[in-house]
């Protein structure tokens, strides 16, 4: 075979490869609003590293109900610093006015209320805060390198009005139902 017919052929391949790719993430080109977050439905294994360096566990099982217009979070750490702290999410597009917004609640009596933002592919909840002194800063959520079986999710602080953003907590995200419950599998 000639050096540029397998040349042409390593492109090809790549190429397609890199499509494949980018349709498992479900760009946001290629969805409707409302499904914006549907790669986040599953069952999911988490993983993240505790202040102390030690890797911590816990679970997400994310699912659709109400009418499957709401996408609610069941989120449990089971090992590490945080074990024992549970919370739920419900989640929402509001078509009316193009936004989705999404309400925390946890086993501490924490409640906290998100909108969406989107950047490239990146999703986003985002909100702002007080803290204790009165002083205002801005927390996010960001869901980044999506792909069918895993991404990434960080938490995410900024006391500058968001020029800047400090890292609070990163959690690996694996999927473990093998897409049972993943936005393709038509549950």
């Amino acid at each position: 075979m000639k050096p540029t017919i397998i040349l042409n052929s390593l492109l090809l391949s790549f190429c397609l490869f890199q499509a494949t790719s980018s349709l498992a993430q479900g760009s946001l080109e290629e969805l409707a609003p409302e499904e914006y977050f549907d790669f986040w439905l599953g069952s999911w294994e988490l993983t993240w590293e505790d202040s102390d360096g030690t890797l911590a566990r816990g679970t997400n099982q994310i699912e659709r109900i109400l009418n499957q217009r709401v996408i609610r979070e069941q989120f449990n750490a089971v090992s590490g610093a945080y074990e024992g702290y549970t919370g739920e999410s419900y989640s929402v597009y509001q078509a009316a006015s193009g936004t989705w917004k999404q309400t925390w609640v946890d086993n501490s009596g924490g409640y906290l209320d998100f909108t969406g933002e989107f950047d490239g592919d990146r999703r986003m909840f985002t909100r702002t805060a007080l803290n204790p002194e009165g002083e205002q800063s801005h927390q996010r959520m960001v869901f980044y390198d999506i792909t069918d079986d895993s991404f990434t999710w960080d938490w995410e602080l900024s006391v500058d009005d968001g020029e800047t953003w400090e890292l609070r907590w990163r959690i690996q995200y694996e999927r473990s139902d093998n897409g049972e419950d993943s936005p393709d599998s038509g549950s």
